[in-house]
């Protein structure tokens, strides 16, 4: 048990990677396995995708609400929020948060290319599609990087905010991320099993990636990362506007 003790200083590395691995090896693997089997879950993806389909493809009002949330997890958007917050950062001499982004989202993006080419499933086909996307379907792109985008700015930020501010902040990065992928399920562009696979694999290395930041933390004296409080809760003072 003294190994997996977030107090030492290799207990932290192992738990949260521990946390990492479960996220990957469990859920993940569940899902990847149904979508190489062809099993049950595959069945139910197939008539949910149609389903959504039809309601979005008959609600030209909910088309162009799905579609600017789905904007929100595009590879382009999250890289102009992340551009702009590793900015932001930088001018406030916070040079380790901005490392932390970049290495963060650039990685995951990198991940999910590699999960993506090796899996090849194909997108969902149906009649009249309301929308198009390129590359392979498992796991969602969009589902994956809003994650980690979205999560790392998350711990980035939250000590700039006042502690009565921070759960909200982390419940509307939860439905904020929730509703990217469930705009991508309804556009009829992946199925349920990818969008859920993204999310896994996107907390899995959020979390990975937020135990070597706090490894490096303890290797100085620092308190280890204590998610609602932030990354570098020291930094508050300096990220605030």
């Amino acid at each position: 048990m003294r190994r997996l003790d977030p107090e030492d200083r290799y207990g932290l590395r192992l738990t949260l990677l521990a946390v990492a691995l479960v996220l990957v090896a469990v859920p993940f693997g569940l899902l990847l396995d149904q979508v190489v089997r062809d099993g049950p879950l595959v069945r139910v993806d197939t008539s949910a995708a149609n389903d959504l389909h039809g309601w979005v493809r008959g609600s030209p009002s909910a088309l162009r609400v799905l579609k600017v949330v789905s904007f929100a997890g595009s590879p382009p958007w999250l890289a102009v929020v992340v551009v702009a917050a590793v900015a932001y950062v930088l001018r406030r001499r916070r040079v380790r948060l901005a490392v932390f982004l970049v290495a963060t989202t650039l990685a995951g993006g990198l991940i999910d290319t590699v999960v993506k080419i090796a899996v090849d499933r194909d997108r969902p086909s149906l009649d009249a599609p309301v929308a198009t996307a390129h590359g392979q379907s498992f796991p969602s792109g969009h589902a994956m990087s809003s994650t980690i985008a979205y999560g790392a700015l998350l711990l980035v930020l939250l000590p700039a905010l006042p502690p009565r501010a921070r759960r909200p902040a982390v419940a509307g990065v939860v439905v904020l991320v929730a509703a990217i992928g469930f705009s991508r399920l309804a556009l009829g562009v992946h199925y349920i099993t990818d969008v859920l696979g993204g999310y896994a694999l996107g907390l899995a290395w959020l979390a990975a990636s937020t135990a070597a930041f706090s490894v490096w933390r303890v290797e100085r004296g620092r308190k280890p990362v204590e998610p609602l409080t932030g990354l570098e809760p020291e930094a508050g003072a300096d990220l605030r506007p």
